[in-house]
């Protein structure tokens, strides 16, 4: 199954007056008819992934429709940088960024799979949640506890350095759960460490994705409000070949991250 070029530019911006979907309107512009949506794009899904008949093609497609349903409900995307991602794709990359939603996990393999091979590093939360389990696991993830950061380095350590070293780029959100601002201080260096290790590349990716918010309630932390005056941005940074221990890189990653989340907090 080929794969679509989704994105063929370095930009995208969501177009203006998508039409808003019928069921949207009758549900009166409530958050469900986003979340049965995606509820439905999983149930067509996961069969195919517990066969093992999922592929990165499906991963793409299946996330591209949840970009479009998020855009059909009022989702507007600002995303630059991308030629970034499509550099070199047999180089694999170790993408860092920080991390604010839901979103981000279901968007990023129709912007990154359709131009090269991922993968995640995941909370085991996540491949016990039903509405993420049998895709995330069909699509080879690292998952760590959260618990012991000892445990969770290594783990990332050994099958990082062997998705890299066959060409899968590795997604890392350092920050231990999602937030909707910016702490360095709770930003570890787990994504410079296995590039250093693996002699992989680092991308930095900054992203502003509150429009899909946190439910207050543990059991409906997914399905928390949509906020649809709130713009989604999403830059991806230049590759970076680290030196040293990658510490500076490591560096660099927050101030790229730091910066963007200023500038885009600031155009309120």
């Amino acid at each position: 199954m080929e794969i679509p070029v989704y994105f063929p530019g370095d930009r995208y911006e969501t177009p203006e007056n998508i039409a808003r979907p019928f069921l949207d309107k009758l549900l009166l512009g409530s958050r469900w008819y986003f979340y049965l949506s995606l509820i439905d794009i999983q149930r067509r899904h996961a069969p195919l992934a517990r066969a093992g008949k999922y592929n990165r093609a499906l991963w793409a497609a299946g996330s591209m429709e949840a970009f479009r349903r998020a855009e059909s409900v009022g989702c507007r995307f600002r995303m630059s940088g991308i030629d970034n991602i499509r550099k070199d794709p047999e180089k694999p990359l170790v993408i860092i960024s920080n991390h604010m939603s839901t979103l981000e996990t279901i968007v990023f393999p129709g912007i990154f799979a359709g131009l090269r091979p991922i993968t995640f590093v995941i909370k085991e939360s996540i491949v016990r949640n039903p509405l993420f389990r049998d895709i995330m696991k069909a699509t080879d993830p690292i998952v760590v506890s959260r618990k012991n950061p000892r445990d969770d380095l290594k783990k990332v350590m050994s099958e990082g350095v062997e998705h890299l070293k066959k060409g899968t780029s590795v997604i890392v959100f350092p920050q231990s759960t999602r937030t909707d601002g910016f702490d360095p201080a709770h930003f570890n260096s787990m994504g410079a460490k296995l590039a250093k290790t693996a002699g992989a590349r680092l991308m930095p990716g900054a992203i502003k994705t509150d429009f899909w918010g946190n439910g207050g309630i543990k059991a409906f932390k997914e399905f928390g409000p949509l906020h649809r005056d709130r713009i989604v941005h999403m830059e991806f940074g230049e590759p970076i070949s680290l030196t040293g221990n990658g510490s500076e890189e490591h560096l660099a990653t927050i101030e790229f991250i730091r910066t963007r989340m200023e500038r885009w907090q600031s155009e309120k």
